[in-house]
C-alpha cells in the first residue's frame, strides 16, 4: 500500500470510529471514549477537519469531574461487550457516567498544537474556553496526585498511567491484596489473543484497587491517602510538565497572568521534583513506589519523554542518547515499551515491550526539541515502517514489526497522519 493509500485509509479510520463528535479507540475492545486517546485523535482529524479536532477534545471536557478531574474513561453507553463498565466503577462525580481516575494530561499541549497551526479569532476562542478547565484539571493533578508537593505525580491504579502492566507496577502491584472483587469474566482476552494481553493475576489486582477507591467513594484526597497503589510515574510526570509549559503559552497568548504565574510556580516545583525520579545507577528517571520509597529498577519508553519534558541538561539527554543507541543495537525498530535488556520485556505483551505510536511521536518531538534531529527522524522512519508493515495496529512488535492489540486504531492513525507519514515528513519540510 502506498503512503497516499495508507494516509486515505487513516482517515476512514478515524471517520469510522467517530460516534458523533468523539472518538472510539477501535470497534470492539475499546467502544467508549478514551482522554488520551482521544486527544491525540484530535492531532489526527487537524489535518483534514480542524473544527472536527476541536470538538474531541471539547467533547472530552463535557465529562469532567466536579473537582476538576477528567476520567480516563467516559461511558456515553453501556456497552456489555467491555469490562468493566460503570457498574464496576460506581462513579457519580462528573455530569457522564465514567471511570474513576484520570490519564495522562496531555491535553494542554494538543490545545497549543491547534492554536500555533491556526491562530485565529474563532480558535483562540475555543482555546479560551477551554483554559479554566484545563487549569482545574492540573490543580486537580497537583493536588491529589501530588499531595505532598514532592514535584512528582503517582498514579493510585496501573490503568492511571496509560501504560497498564508496565513491568514498573509489578512490585508495587504484587502488593495489592485481592479481595472485594468477585467472579468477573475479562472481554478483552475475547478480542485479543491473551498472551498479548495483561495475565489474570494483574485483573485481579486491578479490580482490587478499584473496589478499595470505590468504598471511600473515590475522594481524591483519601483515595491519594489510602489507595494500595500510589507511585509515581515518570510518564505522567513528564507528560504533565510538558502540558504545563505549553497551558503557560496559552495563558500568555490570552492575557491571563495570574493563571500563568499560577503555573510558572507549578513548572518550577516539576523540574524540581523530576529529580526524585533519576536512578543514579541507571543513569535514567524511572518509577517511585510513594508507599515503599522503593524506586524501579528498568527503562521504559517513558524515561524517553524526560526531553519532551524539557529536561534536556547535559546529562539527562547524553545517557537518553546512550540508552537510545544500545537498545537501537538490539531491536529493529525503535522505541519499546521497556528495556529489551531487561528480565521482564516481552516483545508482544502490551506495555512490556511493544511500540506504541503515540509514545514514539512524544520521545521524536523531545529529541527533535533538545536539537537532536537526526534521532527524532530514527523514530519517525520506525514508526512509518511500523504502520506500513503491520497496518494502523494498537502496537507492534519491535523485533519484526508484528502489529498486535486492536486493529484499526485511532490513534495509529492520527499519528501517521500528523506526524509518521512521509507525505506528512515532505510537507514540514
Amino acid at each position: 500500500m502506498s503512503d497516499l493509500d495508507l494516509d486515505t485509509t487513516a482517515r476512514t479510520i478515524l471517520t469510522e470510529n467517530d460516534q458523533g463528535g468523539y472518538t472510539i479507540p477501535t470497534k470492539g475492545l475499546y467502544p467508549y471514549q478514551w482522554n488520551w486517546d482521544s486527544v491525540f485523535v484530535a492531532l489526527g482529524f487537524a489535518t483534514f477537519d480542524p473544527d472536527r479536532a476541536w470538538r474531541e477534545i471539547e467533547m472530552l471536557f463535557e465529562g469532567q469531574w466536579r473537582d476538576g478531574m477528567v476520567p480516563h474513561i467516559l461511558f456515553r453507553k453501556d456497552d456489555p461487550s467491555y469490562f468493566p463498565g460503570p457498574s464496576v466503577w460506581g462513579t457519580d462525580g462528573g455530569p457522564i457516567p465514567s471511570s474513576g481516575h484520570s490519564q495522562p494530561p496531555v491535553a494542554a499541549s494538543v490545545v497549543r498544537d491547534l492554536v500555533e497551526a491556526d491562530p485565529s479569532k474563532t480558535t483562540l476562542q475555543r482555546a479560551a474556553a477551554l483554559l479554566p478547565k484545563l487549569m482545574a484539571w492540573h490543580r486537580w493533578y497537583l493536588a491529589y496526585r501530588d499531595p505532598d508537593n514532592l514535584g512528582v505525580l503517582a498514579v493510585i491504579h496501573p490503568w492511571e498511567s496509560g501504560r497498564d502492566n508496565l513491568p514498573d507496577w509489578d512490585a508495587a502491584l504484587a502488593a495489592v491484596d485481592v479481595k472485594d472483587i468477585g467472579p468477573y469474566e475479562r472481554k478483552d482476552t475475547s478480542h485479543v489473543d491473551p498472551s498479548m494481553r495483561p495475565h489474570k493475576e494483574d485483573y485481579d489486582r486491578y479490580l482490587s484497587i478499584v473496589a478499595a477507591c470505590r468504598k471511600v467513594g473515590w475522594d481524591p484526597a483519601e483515595v491519594a491517602r489510602s489507595c494500595p497503589f500510589f507511585v509515581a510515574d515518570p510518564g505522567v510526570t513528564f507528560i504533565f510538565l510538558k502540558a504545563n509549559r505549553d497551558l503557560l503559552n496559552l495563558a500568555e497568548r490570552l492575557g491571563q497572568e495570574s493563571e500563568a504565574a499560577e503555573i510558572r510556580g507549578w513548572i518550577a516545583r516539576m523540574e524540581e521534583g523530576a529529580k526524585r525520579l533519576w536512578n543514579e545507577d541507571l543513569k535514567a528517571h524511572v518509577a517511585l513506589d510513594l508507599r515503599t520509597g522503593k524506586q524501579t529498577n528498568g527503562i521504559s519508553s517513558a524515561s524517553f519523554l524526560a526531553s519532551y519534558a524539557g529536561l534536556t541538561d547535559d546529562l539527562t539527554l547524553s545517557a537518553l542518547q546512550a540508552h537510545f543507541d544500545r537498545i537501537a543495537a538490539k531491536v529493529r525498530y525503535m522505541t519499546p515499551s521497556y528495556d529489551p535488556d531487561h528480565a521482564c520485556y516481552e516483545p508482544l505483551r502490551y506495555w512490556r515491550g511493544p511500540v506504541w505510536a503515540m509514545i514514539n511521536y512524544m520521545i521524536a518531538r523531545g529529541f527533535a526539541e533538545a536539537g537532536d534531529f537526526a534521532r527524532s527522524e530514527r523514530v519517525r522512519r520506525d514508526t512509518a515502517a511500523l504502520i506500513e508493515t503491520g497496518g494502523f495496529a494498537e502496537y507492534f512488535s519491535p523485533v519484526d514489526g508484528t502489529g498486535a492489540g486492536g486493529g484499526s486504531f485511532s490513534w495509529t492513525a492520527a499519528i501517521w497522519l500528523a506526524w509518521a507519514s512521509p507525505s506528512r515528513a515532505n510537507k514540514a519540510a
